[in-house]
């Protein structure tokens, strides 16, 4: 049953997805990329305790996928073939299979890579270990819906050829942070992008708008008209309605942009709400969070 037959807005069926295949091939990076997802994950589950693990159709719940492989307790291939046939049947689930293959030579260069040992390959050479997993697999392999072969991928492939298969159009995009910050009291640890606006005329050194922030219309009035804001700001705004998508197509859940100034309680303030202000315009959803901003205003901080 290939993707295509998952749920859809009128389809109450239970989703299930078992993933399997060669050890080392990237059944692991496959799950995590689901769960990332919103799916339910459980791996190396003894398929023969499925039945259980399945109960009465709930449309509220989120799908499911099980990973095994030839550590599983229990595990059968003609077994496990036969119980999801029957499974099959159920008119309250919609079960999909897939098998992650990789080349024996990738496999190998892995595993010394990496120092692990293959589970097949106890006490005897890798290769082996390898060519008997295969031999193992092979009818789970020839009965699979969807077979990925990882031997050209780096792991970001994988996550994306993920995504690309089994992504809803309801899927959440990248949680978006926007944040002002002052350099005198340290970087943000977690941003991902930093905008440095000390270029900008300083407001801190204007009588009355030193106790104002980057909140007030008078502090907003004063930056704008520094010559040097709006083309700055324009090539800016530019950058991230470029990045955002692609982060959120290399499926990145969290995106940090960070705006710092000398003390952070004006230019980088002013400049974080007026970025935020534009993205969502542009459909973007960010969150504004401001450091500093009740931070004192101290001639000796922004001599810094």
């Amino acid at each position: 049953m290939p993707p295509s037959d998952s749920l859809n807005e009128h389809d109450n069926r239970q989703r299930i997805l078992l993933v399997t295949g060669l050890s080392g091939a990237g059944k692991s990076t496959a799950l995590d990329v689901l769960e990332d997802m919103g799916w339910e994950t459980i791996d190396n589950f003894p398929v023969r305790l499925l039945r259980g693990l399945i109960s009465s159709p709930d449309n509220q719940r989120a799908p499911l996928a099980i990973g095994f492989d030839s550590r599983t307790r229990g595990f059968v291939p003609s077994n496990i073939v036969s119980l999801v046939k029957d499974l099959s049947e159920r008119k309250d689930l919609s079960i999909t299979f897939m098998f992650i293959d990789c080349a024996s030579g990738e496999l190998e260069r892995r595993y010394n890579e990496t120092r692990r040992r293959h589970p097949m390959a106890q006490g005897r050479p890798l290769q082996e270990g390898i060519k008997a997993e295969r031999e193992l697999l092979d009818p789970l392999r020839r009965w699979a819906d969807i077979v990925i072969d990882t031997s050209e991928f780096k792991a970001n492939k994988l996550q994306n050829h993920v995504r690309d298969l089994f992504s809803d159009a309801e899927e959440q995009p990248a949680t978006l942070t926007i944040s002002s910050f002052g350099f005198a009291r340290g970087m943000p640890p977690l941003a991902d992008l930093v905008f440095d606006m000390r270029f900008l005329d300083n407001p801190h050194w204007v009588d009355g708008l030193r106790e104002l922030t980057g909140q007030d219309g008078a502090v907003a009035d004063h930056i704008q008209q520094d010559s040097g804001f709006a083309p700055a700001f324009a090539q800016i705004r530019d950058l991230l309605t470029t990045l955002l998508p692609r982060y959120q197509a290399q499926g990145k859940a969290y995106v940090h942009v960070a705006f710092g100034c000398t003390g952070g309680r004006h230019r980088s303030v002013f400049t974080a709400e007026r970025m935020a202000q534009d993205l969502r315009e542009a459909g973007f959803s960010p969150t504004v969070r401001h450091r500093n901003l009740g931070s004192r205003a101290a001639d000796e901080i922004e001599r810094g």
